[in-house]
């Protein structure tokens, strides 16, 4: 079984490997929560307008719900380092023919191609755990954001409460590699999904990065007694 570290072509293997079975596997792991933890976290932009940046927006889900919840005053740019999860995305928008919406391209969260102040809100979902230089990433969300707009990180994260406290770690280590790697046939790549969240599984974590780089008033929202977290903060004036 291959293991995977967390290097940026290690972890962009991964996701262009998975890409054909990721949004199958999605659904199916997490009993479609993974659904519900989007919608909630793209929630979080209400009363955000213009242009809003989607980072690691894989097969475009978070992208399509910005739109979704908008009343066409919105337009997104996605971009992701994996050249397979940027294909999967395209394909959805042009069937939902929002191309003209919605801006798909490749790119690296540390050297955001972008202007300061560029996007009225920045969100990355399920991304920010994979890649290395994360307080990097987040100073980089901040800088192409304008002021008073919003950064929000959507990542998984370990119940600390209850009965689910118990059983969780149970399914997330044993069950979800299995079933996982036995529909992607690449059991590497799901074994490495706890590894990535034993590292950084609370909420607390990202809260703290998130103030290093730059945010005020940085909150945080478990969902699903905690298997995933929300959390926002807001850039004040440069």
């Amino acid at each position: 079984m291959q293991k995977y570290v967390l290097r940026p072509d290690s972890i962009r293997k991964l996701f262009d490997t998975v890409a054909p079975s990721y949004d199958f596997l999605n659904r199916l792991l997490s009993v479609r929560r993974d659904v519900t933890w989007r919608r909630e976290a793209v929630g979080e932009l209400q009363g955000t307008t213009g242009w809003i940046l989607d980072l690691a927006t894989g097969t475009g889900d978070v992208a399509l719900e910005v739109i979704h919840q908008a009343s066409g005053d919105r337009r997104v740019m996605g971009i992701d380092f994996s050249e397979a999860m940027i294909r999967g995305a395209n394909r959805k928008v042009l069937r939902r023919r929002l191309s003209g919406t919605i801006c798909l391209g490749l790119g690296d969260g540390v050297a955001l191609p972008f202007r300061d102040n560029t996007f009225g809100a920045c969100i990355i979902a399920f991304g920010l755990r994979n890649i290395l230089g994360k307080e990097r990433v987040l100073s980089e969300m901040v800088r192409v954001t304008r002021a008073h707009g919003k950064v929000i990180v959507l990542e998984f994260t370990l119940p600390e409460k209850g009965l689910m406290k118990k059983l969780y770690p149970i399914y997330f280590r044993r069950i979800l590699p299995c079933v996982g790697g036995w529909i992607s046939r690449d059991r590497g790549a799901y074994a490495y999904l706890p590894e990535s969240v034993l590292q950084y599984g609370r909420a607390e974590i990202y809260e703290e990065l998130m103030i290093r780089s730059g945010l005020t008033q940085v909150t945080s929202r478990p969902l699903t007694c905690g298997i995933a977290s929300v959390m926002v903060g807001a850039k004040g004036l440069s």
